[in-house]
């Protein structure tokens, strides 16, 4: 089973993952956690050229045509072998994160975007997807504390991060589309109740799509 977890940045995506792989390993499941970008060690490459605020000037293309790169080592060394050996793959962001930040943020071609998603993914997608939605105002306090509180993979706000407001709206319209058009494999979930009210709405929403007894 393939489940991925998408939001802003901010929006708890981690800490709900963390609490989803313990309540699989409860029910006997053996889960591999994995994220996107960076969690090979091809993808570390890529994350700090995407993420490390210093990097300024990449083209929106370069950066689809990154994350893609990225994405299809991750498929390939990763993800596909652990769910050839059954386990259950968690992974904090895949495809929809492409389509709202690179298509709807970076309003990228479709024919462009569809292209090199096609190959990245090798026909692999989800069998459900939890979108956590958070406003950008709220996000943006969460990963502000984070990166001053050195938890976070630089002691600023990252790339994306930083980037204007107007971006960051397209980018949530972006994760509204596909929850509106793909319901049958996304649940969206408000991500800003508490830790526990978060958990308790993702555990009823899986069940409900037949994901989890």
């Amino acid at each position: 089973m393939f489940i991925t977890f998408e939001g802003p940045d901010g929006s708890g995506k981690s800490t709900q993952i963390r609490r989803l792989k313990e309540y699989l390993e409860q029910q006997g499941c053996q889960v591999l956690v994995t994220n996107e970008p960076g969690d090979t060690a091809i993808g570390a490459q890529i994350r700090d050229l995407l993420l490390n605020p210093i990097y300024k000037g990449i083209t929106p293309e370069t950066e689809a045509l990154l994350y893609a790169a990225d994405r299809a080592q991750h498929v390939r060394q990763v993800v596909k072998p652990a769910l050839a050996e059954g386990k259950v793959v968690i992974c904090d962001r895949y495809i929809d994160s492409t389509i709202a930040y690179q298509y709807f943020g970076r309003q990228l071609s479709g024919e462009f975007m569809g292209t090199i998603t096609k190959y990245a993914i090798d026909g692999l997608m989800p069998e459900a997807t939890v979108i956590l939605e958070l406003s950008p105002e709220a996000a943006e306090k969460r990963y502000t504390q984070r990166a001053q509180a050195k938890q976070a993979d630089y002691d600023v706000p990252d790339r994306l991060e930083q980037e204007r407001a107007e971006f960051k709206e397209r980018v949530n319209q972006g994760f509204k589309y596909m929850a509106e058009n793909y319901s049958h494999r996304i649940i969206t979930i408000d991500a800003s109740g508490t830790i526990d009210q978060v958990w308790d709405a993702i555990l009823a929403g899986l069940k409900e799509r037949g994901v989890l007894c």
